[in-house]
């Protein structure tokens, strides 16, 4: 298992296909929750650095419901990303499949957070298992954490403008 930190993001990888992610939050649970399923909220925050906007922010927050993210990046061009959950606990627990359009890795991923408050603190955990250890290590290779970092900037900044 190796383990990095990229700001207030501490990044694991605790079996071949998986890649863990955890960051505390100043701000209690219901909030850290709200801002991961309500969409007016996702939208200020989610991959909302560099010029990047989510102009597209669907969520149907149900078992076998989707998701849908479409960010528009500062040229122009945009990324979209569909999920499906699979498994939600209200205020506890999402597990939803995450399939990108222009898929830049093979297969499907399979996302689970999890929302822990203790003290008027939430952790949030962030699980993504793939198909083959390759396509872990090719997610570890993008700038996929940098951009997970900056993204829980954002909210941390909004968290606290709200709790």
């Amino acid at each position: 298992m190796t383990t990095k930190t990229v700001g207030n993001l501490t990044i694991t990888t605790p079996a071949d296909r998986e890649i863990v992610m955890t960051r505390v939050f100043d701000a209690p649970k219901k909030l850290v929750w709200d801002a991961h399923t309500k969409p007016e909220i996702v939208k200020k925050w989610l991959g909302v650095f560099n010029g990047m906007t989510l102009p597209v922010c669907e969520i149907d927050l149900r078992v076998g419901g989707k998701a849908r993210y479409e960010w528009r990046i500062a040229d122009g061009q945009t990324m979209g990303m569909t999920m499906t959950f699979l498994e939600i606990v209200p205020l506890e627990k999402i597990v939803n499949t995450e399939e990108f359009d222009d898929a830049w890795y093979e297969g499907k991923a399979v996302g689970t957070l999890t929302f822990v408050e203790q003290g008027g603190r939430t952790t949030l955990t962030s699980a993504v298992l793939y198909d083959s250890k390759e396509i872990r290590d090719a997610v570890l290779a993008s700038p996929m954490e940098t951009g997970v970092a900056a993204s829980y900037d954002t909210l941390a900044e909004l968290l606290a403008k709200t709790s």
